[in-house]
Parts: structure tokens; C-alpha cells; sequence
């Protein structure tokens, strides 16, 4: 697997994410801004007729690496990790630290301290673009690696299906990361986004105007055998 490096500037540390076929890669300096500046604003769409199967099955493995998608995450995100039954199923790893909390989080496999967080929520995607595609772009975006993050269960569950105007991450020096991962994915799948919420990833980055843009992932279209309800 790749070493992918991700730079955030001005007020946000630096953060080293390893990557797997269709990671992050960083983009041009300041791109963060001006990509969130050009995100379309429309009215939140109703959520009638979402559910999680929308967009296909969990962890679809969309890449066929022949390991889940949840596992290329743990994988990535994880230090020391450790496996079962081959190289795929991780059993064991550390959040060295959690992005979201900037504390130290262990996963085991079976207990649920640590999640893996749809960056754009699979609802709020629902709202804002997704509920008009075919499956096969739901399937990809739930999926997709670019939209992907591993973190502390308990943060994850606090933040919900929250954008950035209703949620940032309580490890302020993850901010400026976090809304640029937002950002692109939004961009890269053409959703929109509410007023409120493009004024908020526009505060948060204006700290940091030299943020880079994170780019890469999978394709956003899945492979076809995959279907969704």
C-alpha cells in the first residue's frame, strides 16, 4: 500500500493517513477553499424514502481486493494491526491518536470502540444529491475509501448524520482536515450543499487558507454485480 501524505497548514497539524488502491492523495495548496466556494447551494431534498440499503450492502467489497471495505479502512487507518485467519480480517489495531478526539483508541474485533464514519453521512448525501442517482453511484460513495475514516465510536455516534454546520470534531487541529475531506467528496459526486453548511466549511477553512484538497478514492461508479434495494 501505498504512503499518502496529507498536509493541512495554518492552524491545523500535520497528518500522515496510509492509504490503500484509491486513497487519499493530496491536492494543490489553497484548493480546500476554492473547491468549497464552488460547491452548489440548494435546499436540504426530504428524506422520505432513505434507508442504509439505498446504498447497497455494508462494506461491499467494490474494489475486489477480495477483503471488505470496512477491513481496507482498519487496515489503512490503524497502527500495529494485527489479523485473522490471513491478511484481511483485522482482528487488532491502534487509533494512534483517534482523529476526531486526539486520543488513543484500541480496536478489537467484536467490541465497538471504534467506527468507520462516513465523512459526507450516507443521509445527508441522501439530501443533498444522492436520492436522485442510480444505485450503482450510492453503492460507490458508500463505499469509496475518499469518504472513509476510521475513528472513536463514541464521537462518531455523537456527530450522526451531522454536516459542518451542525458538527466539527472536538480535536480542533482536525478541523481544517476534516471539512477538505468533506469538501471533496462532495465535489467529487456533485452534491450540494445548504447555505448553512457552505458557510460553515468556508469559516473553518478560512483558518486555513492554504489547506490542500484530498483527491483519489474509487470510481464513482460500482462494478455492476453490486445491487442496492
Amino acid at each position: 500500500m501505498a504512503v499518502v501524505m496529507i498536509f493541512a497548514v495554518a492552524g491545523c497539524k500535520d497528518l500522515q493517513d496510509k492509504g490503500s488502491s484509491g486513497a487519499q492523495g493530496a491536492g494543490g495548496g489553497g484548493a480546500a477553499l476554492t473547491a468549497a466556494d464552488s460547491l452548489a447551494v440548494k435546499g436540504r431534498a426530504p428524506k422520505t424514502g432513505y434507508s442504509r440499503e439505498k446504498f447497497g450492502s455494508a462494506w461491499a467489497d467494490t474494489d475486489s481486493n477480495s477483503c471488505d471495505t470496512r477491513d481496507d479502512i482498519l487496515k489503512r487507518d490503524l497502527k500495529d494491526v494485527k489479523y485473522t485467519g490471513g491478511d484481511c480480517k483485522v482482528s487488532y489495531g491502534v487509533l494512534e491518536p483517534d482523529p476526531y478526539s486526539g486520543k488513543e483508541v484500541t480496536y478489537r474485533r467484536g467490541r465497538s470502540l471504534v467506527d468507520i464514519d462516513h465523512l459526507v453521512a450516507l443521509s445527508d448525501a441522501w439530501q443533498t444529491g444522492a436520492k436522485y442517482w442510480d444505485a450503482s453511484k450510492r453503492i460507490a460513495l458508500a463505499n469509496d475509501p475518499l469518504n472513509l475514516l476510521a475513528v472513536d465510536a463514541s464521537a462518531n455516534r455523537g456527530k450522526g448524520d451531522g454536516d459542518t454546520a451542525t458538527w466539527l470534531p472536538p480535536d480542533k487541529s482536525y478541523r481544517c482536515t476534516y471539512v477538505a475531506a468533506q469538501v471533496a467528496v462532495k465535489k467529487k459526486y456533485g452534491l450540494w450543499t445548504t447555505a448553512a453548511e457552505k458557510a460553515a466549511m468556508k469559516k473553518v477553512l478560512a483558518g486555513c487558507p492554504g489547506q490542500k484538497l484530498p483527491a483519489g478514492g474509487n470510481p464513482t461508479k460500482a462494478p455492476p454485480r453490486f445491487k442496492a434495494r
